[in-house]
């Protein structure tokens, strides 16, 4: 397909006041609220059409699968900085920034919409948006490319995105720690995180606290947290990468599967089930039988938000609930962009 294609099938819809489900690789199906609509394909749409090296940018379609901009990178030793997740083959770089996932090293280099320069898009009236450029550099106004990313398709058809890349780190290394006690593991982590060394992923899953550093010299660095334990680089960086993907026991479960975000200084948090920590104890992963109330109450308490990432009753409100203001603001938003909400109707949340 190709974009007069989209423009049409969107003023197709909004005729026939039919809402539209965008769909690209369809690796991330779990993820937000179960829709109907029209199905809009977008895998098809795909190609790297700008890569500059030497600028740090690449821009590619939004079809375009992830593995293959993760090589065409990788060839010039560079990469996306945020660790974007590989849930299949299928995954698309318009799915990612989309779903606005980050991997293992988002507290230690940025999320995914720090990385995002532009975007070309449709809104829901067909219209061609351009937001943003292929540079760093400040503008005046609203940053719009960036507010595209998370929204999942609900204020527009990504088409285009342009990226900022980094240098793969010269050298890494995985330290283990054996800890099984969560409040133990949390300071151990918020110990090094604070103790200015170069660590770029940091994660408890149960049975050891496991910390990934970057640079130079890096056994003198591991000297300074440990003598003995560490792992080599291969296992090293299978863990991490299983951790990106969601390939370590911890998700291979038919529970619920909550994202808590919190402060990272947040102690244990008192709620049945088997945690995973990540991001200096700033992301929680939580596989409990608990119900959505429970659980927000907890999380709402110490001031974070709660999200129902993978199962569960898709039914409910996946996401937190929003504070009326900004509820409002997410509406209008909703509104300027998408004024016939056909665009992933009801994705998000219930009312729009």
């Amino acid at each position: 397909m190709n974009i007069s294609s989209f423009q049409q099938a969107i003023q197709t819809a909004i005729a026939d006041h039919t809402p539209l489900q965008l769909i690209g690789g369809n690796s991330k199906k779990f993820y937000g609220r179960e829709i109907t609509g029209l199905p809009l394909h977008l895998a098809e749409y795909r190609g790297i059409l700008s890569y500059e090296p030497s600028e740090l940018m690449i821009t590619a379609r939004a079809g375009t699968p992830l593995q293959e901009i993760i090589a065409t990178l990788a060839n010039k030793n560079q990469c996306l900085a945020f660790e974007p997740p590989l849930f299949s083959e299928t995954t698309t770089l318009g799915g990612i920034i989309a779903c606005g996932f980050s991997g293992p090293a988002r507290p230690y280099s940025g999320a995914a919409r720090d990385f995002v320069l532009g975007v070309k898009c449709l809104n829901g009236k067909g219209e061609m948006l351009n937001f943003g450029g292929q540079v760093m550099k400040n503008v005046a106004g609203y940053d719009v490319s960036r507010l595209m990313v998370g929204a999942l398709g609900t204020l527009g058809v990504l088409l285009e995105i342009s990226c900022k890349v980094l240098p793969l780190p010269c050298e890494t290394e995985t330290i283990r720690l054996p800890i099984t006690s969560e409040s133990e593991a949390l300071a151990i982590i918020l110990k090094y995180t604070h103790a200015n060394l170069p660590i770029t992923a940091s994660c408890f899953e149960g049975e050891g606290v496991y910390l990934r550093l970057a640079g130079a010299n890096l056994s003198a660095v591991r000297k300074e947290i440990t003598s003995d334990v560490y792992l080599e680089p291969q296992p090293g960086q299978q863990f991490w990468q299983q951790l990106r993907d969601q390939q370590l026991d911890f998700f291979q479960t038919n529970q619920a599967i909550w994202r808590l975000s919190v402060p990272a200084t947040t102690p244990p948090l008192k709620l049945a089930g088997k945690t995973l920590i990540e991001w200096g104890g700033a992301l929680r992963w939580l596989r409990s039988e608990l119900s959505a109330q429970e659980i927000r109450e907890v999380v709402t308490a110490v001031g974070g938000h709660a999200i129902l990432f993978r199962g569960g009753n898709r039914q409910g409100e996946i996401f937190h609930p929003l504070p009326l203001n900004l509820e409002t603001l997410h509406q209008r938003l909703k509104a300027q962009f998408d004024p016939h909400n056909i665009l992933n109707r009801n994705k998000m949340y219930a009312t729009w």
